[in-house]
Order: structure tokens, then C-alpha cells, then sequence
């Protein structure tokens, strides 16, 4: 190759061989992710043959951070999370801090300062954002409640991680690293509060104006038709926020592609701003993971076992161990405690993040990133094992445990009606799934026409503010034969599915006729190519235009009451 054009070289080994190794992984049923880094790993220094330039390298990497944070952020929902928070708040924040612990305790023994014990830790706790989609998405179970609990606790780790790289350039010279320039005359309150004030003001500014003039600017830019022009607006607002808030707030580029992201998904546009920037962002995605790759030396796989074997129990068994317990803790069943276990069992971008962030400043040991590096590559490659053993875990655990069947079928007061629940809720009413803002309008209607209705929800805590408005709701997932019977559809008049083109429609309707053959079915679909499909399987009537919804929904659902409300 011609070193004379580096660029060019790094890019066209990293591409080629990400391709390469990425394609091989997956044939083996393996994430791509763990191709990308022994890509890495080949025009790294550590290995012989071509080493790509390490400087070009990083500037591509830290624009692969950018719109890697810019897609989390497009994707982050305050909603989703916050109908887990009971359960993905204390019970991230504690893993975090229990494998955090286990972390600083072996490097302890090993010699290491507490700084980079600390950043080591850290390192292990937080859990790969692609990983964890990426199975999920392949098991079916993202939109499920165990795949909910799974993200919002990744979410949460992802806000303390990004707060984490906020602080630790002002703490390096506290940590034992290289202080960042100007930061050693200040006094450290100083410093922090000049941190925290500037992070403050940045993100006001985000949600204040950004949350105004992003989605406006965006529109303007997509009223000219041009797609390329569209992509490019994406783009430049995502590396240009990011730059422009390290540069005048001093915050990480992470954190400013975050919050481009997030403030952009504000925008109607949004779902198009994610698909036509999502090809750029996977190349450069592909490349930060390739940079990451080239820091690892695989000599430490040989030269220190045990502290890689140490490093893989932390996460595998440590973090799975510590997962587990904290969702039963919680009174969640047996299966939603594994699920989140095997969803948790593995670490990524956001360690790399760190661990390099770390060895910046000085904190980190070489030999510690190369073990953060050895433990990714392991966990991900153990990852899907994990998850093919959660039904197995399960079904020996209910054989052999009294304790697990009662771990599984503990009772869930959300789950059933109360017993003091009015007789005209259990027969003769209406089931309606799903209590968004579709739900709520057809829960209103019914309440002002005097109809009675039990609302199945998977998210607990709108369960709770149902009740709490003196209505009749279950918890639980509306396809499982066990939560229509909650809700008792085998006397109910009608069922009106309200959640957005969910997945298991055939299986909830099949499952609500074989409990009660003459039920009558509302759907409720976005697209029309799906609303045909719909009415082909004849599984009731379907809707799915906005102004059909509010005009034909309605008025099917009353035209089949209103004669007996009248008669009453």
C-alpha cells in the first residue's frame, strides 16, 4: 500500500477487513461488532503486517462517537424510560456500582492507583447499546415489558456514563492523571462548579432553543425536496453541535451529539432523519470500532489469563449475578430476571469511550484497556450463548426449585383486578389494550357515554395512574392467554387493540376468540399496508388514518352500546 496517502490506506484496510471479519462473524451467528475489532486488531500495532496511522484513526473514531451518541440520542424516548424507572433506575444505578466495586477491588490487588481502578470499573459496568438491541431485535422481544426493562436500564447506565465523561476531565488531577490545561491553578470546587455551570447552560440551551430550532430548521431544509441536502442537515447538525459544544461549553463531544439527537427527535421528521443518516453513522460506527480494535494487544491474552479471566467473571458473572437479584428484589418474575441478566452480560462502546478517555488523561494503564478490550471481545462472543440459555435456566429452575415456581408466578397485584372491582367491569365490557394517546381518547369517550372498560397495559406504572383515577387495569402482555382472562374477555363485549401495529395482533385476536368466540375486535394499525392484511385475516375492524381513527373508531365502538345506553 501507499503510505504517502494515509487516509486513504486506513480507511480502505479498515472498510475492507471490517467487512470481512464482520461478514465471518455473523455467519458464525456472532455480532458483526466482534468482527469490527478483531479488524482492528489486524492493522493494529500490536499485530504484524500493515499498521494504519493511529492518528487518522482517532479523528475518524471521535467522529464515529459523534453519530453513534447522535443515533442513541434520536432513539431515546424520556417516556419509555420513565414507565421503567422503578425498576431500571435503582436497579442500573446499583449494578453499576456493585461492578464498579469488583473492578476497583482487582485492580487494587494488581497495584493499580484508585484513578484508574476507578475508570477501570466503570469500564465493566456499562453494558453495549448495539449488542443489546441487536439480540433483542433477534429474539423478538424489544417491545415486550422484559425488552422495555432491558433498555431503560441501559439508558440509565448510558446517562451516568455520559455524566461520567463530563467530570472526569476536571477530577484527572484529583485521580492521580494528566489535569487537563488550566484546570490545575483552580481550586477543585472551582472547578466542578465551572463544569457543572457550563454543562447547565448547554443543555438549557439545547432544550430551550434547540427543541425550537432544530425541528424548524429541519422542516425548511426538507421543504426543498432535496434528499441530499436533507441528509446533509442531519449530519452537520449532529458533528456541529458536538463540536461547537466542546469548543464553547467545553463538554464532551459525546454528550453534544447526544443532545443534538435528542433534541431533533422533537421534530416530525425525526424517524426520516434517523433512516437517511443511518448508512453515514453505521459506516462511521464501523470505523470507531475498528480504532478501537487497533489498541488492543492481544499479547495480554497470553501474558495475563488470569486478569482477562478476572475481567469476564466481573461482567458475565458479576454483572449477571448482580442483575438477577436486583430484578427479583424488585418482585419481578424469574424470566424478566434473566432476560435483563443476559441482556447486561456483556460491555462495548461506551467502555471503549471511557477506557480511551482514561489512557488520555493518563489514568488508565495500557494494559488496562487491552483487558476492557479482552473482556468485550469474550462477552459479546458469550452474549448469545447467554441468551440461548435463559428458557433452559428457567425450566430446569422450575422443575427442580419450589422457590423459582414461586419466584415465577409470585402474585402481582397489578395483574389482576382488585376483588372489590364493580360487576359491570367484568361482563359486557369493553377490553381495551394499550392506554397511549389513542387509549386515552377511546377510554374517554367510553367514560362520557357511561361504557365500562378494563384497560390492559405493559407498563406497570401507567397501570397505576389508571387506578388511580378510580378505572379498572391490568398489568401484563395483552398476547399471553393468562392477562386476557385478568381482564376477563371471556365476557367481555369487545376488544379494541389501540397500541400501534403491534406484532402479535393475530395472536392476541386468536387468543381472545378461543376464550370468547363472539367478541367483537376494534384494531387500531398505522399503515395501510398492514390494515389490509388485517382485514384479509378477517380479525375485526381495522383503522388506521388519523381521521378514520377519530371518526370510524369512535362511532363503531358506540354504535354497538349506544342502543343499550340509550335503553339505560
Amino acid at each position: 500500500m501507499d503510505h504517502g496517502i494515509p487516509l486513504i490506506t486506513t480507511l480502505a484496510a479498515g472498510f475492507g477487513l471490517a467487512l470481512i471479519f464482520g461478514f465471518l462473524a455473523e455467519k458464525m451467528k456472532l455480532p458483526a461488532l466482534l468482527g469490527y475489532l478483531v479488524a482492528g486488531i489486524l492493522i493494529g500495532p500490536a499485530t504484524p503486517g500493515f499498521v494504519a496511522d493511529q492518528h487518522l484513526a482517532s479523528q475518524l473514531s471521535e467522529i464515529g462517537v459523534m453519530l453513534l451518541m447522535f443515533g442513541v440520542g434520536l432513539h431515546f424516548s424520556l417516556d419509555d424510560l420513565l414507565s421503567v424507572k422503578k425498576i431500571a433506575l435503582p436497579g442500573a444505578v446499583v449494578q453499576m456500582g456493585l461492578a464498579t466495586l469488583l473492578g476497583m477491588g482487582f485492580a487494587h490487588w494488581w497495584g493499580w492507583s484508585f484513578g484508574a481502578g476507578l475508570i477501570f470499573g466503570l469500564s465493566l459496568s456499562c453494558a453495549s447499546t448495539v449488542v443489546l438491541l441487536k439480540a433483542l431485535e433477534a429474539r423478538g422481544i424489544l417491545d415486550s415489558m422484559n425488552g422495555r426493562i432491558a433498555v431503560g436500564w441501559l439508558v440509565v447506565e448510558d446517562l451516568v456514563t455520559v455524566l461520567v465523561l463530563v467530570l472526569l476531565p476536571p477530577l484527572a488531577g484529583v485521580l492521580g492523571g494528566t489535569p487537563v490545561a488550566g484546570a490545575s491553578a483552580d481550586p477543585l470546587w472551582y472547578t466542578l462548579g465551572k463544569t457543572l455551570l457550563l454543562v447547565t447552560l448547554f443543555i438549557t440551551l439545547m432544550l430551550v432553543a434547540g427543541r425550537r430550532v432544530l425541528p424548524w430548521l429541519l422542516l425548511q431544509v426538507a421543504k426543498t425536496g432535496s434528499r441530499e441536502l436533507f441528509t446533509l442537515a442531519v449530519i452537520a447538525t449532529a458533528i456541529g453541535i458536538a463540536y461547537g459544544a466542546a469548543a464553547l461549553f467545553q463538554v464532551s463531544f459525546a454528550l453534544g451529539a447526544f443532545f443534538a439527537g435528542m433534541v431533533m427527535r422533537e421534530s416530525e421528521l425525526s424517524h426520516r432523519a434517523a433512516e437517511e443518516s443511518l448508512p453515514l453513522r453505521d459506516a462511521f460506527a464501523v470505523l470507531f470500532f475498528v480504532s478501537v480494535g487497533m489498541l488492543f494487544d492481544p499479547l495480554v491474552l497470553i501474558e495475563e489469563p488470569l486478569h482477562v479471566l478476572a475481567v469476564v467473571a466481573i461482567i458475565v458473572v458479576g454483572k449477571t449475578l448482580a442483575a438477577a437479584a436486583l430484578v427479583l428484589a424488585l418482585r419481578y418474575p424469574l424470566n424478566t430476571a434473566l432476560t435483563v441478566a443476559a441482556s447486561l452480560a456483556q460491555i462495548g462502546e461506551f467502555s471503549f469511550i471511557l477506557a480511551g478517555l482514561g489512557l488520555s488523561l493518563g489514568l488508565m494503564p495500557q494494559e488496562g484497556m487491552s483487558l476492557v478490550m479482552a473482556g468485550a471481545l469474550i462477552s459479546i462472543a458469550l452474549n448469545p450463548a447467554l441468551f440461548g440459555l435463559v428458557q433452559p435456566l428457567k425450566d430446569l429452575a422450575l422443575r427442580r426449585s419450589a422457590l423459582a415456581r414461586t419466584l415465577e408466578h409470585r402474585e402481582d397485584p397489578l395483574a389482576v383486578l382488585p376483588l372489590s372491582t364493580e360487576h359491570r367491569y367484568l361482563s359486557g365490557q369493553v377490553v381495551v389494550v394499550g392506554y397511549g394517546r389513542v387509549g386515552r381518547r377511546i377510554t374517554a369517550t367510553l367514560g362520557e357515554c357511561n361504557i365500562p372498560f378494563v384497560v390492559i397495559e405493559q407498563k406497570r406504572e401507567r397501570v397505576e395512574q389508571i387506578r388511580g383515577q378510580g378505572l379498572a387495569a391490568v398489568s401484563g402482555d395483552s398476547a399471553e392467554a393468562g392477562t386476557l382472562i385478568q381482564a376477563h374477555i371471556a365476557t367481555a363485549a369487545m376488544l379494541v387493540i389501540a397500541t400501534p401495529d403491534p406484532l402479535n395482533v393475530q395472536r392476541m385476536v386468536e387468543t381472545a376468540r378461543a376464550l370468547n368466540p363472539g367478541i367483537d375486535v376494534v384494531i387500531r394499525t398505522h399503515s395501510a399496508d398492514a390494515a389490509e392484511i388485517f382485514r384479509k385475516q378477517q380479525l375485526g375492524e381495522v383503522f388506521f388514518d388519523e381521521e378514520e381513527l377519530a371518526r370510524g373508531m369512535k362511532s363503531h365502538i358506540l354504535s354497538k352500546f349506544a342502543p343499550q345506553e340509550s335503553v339505560a
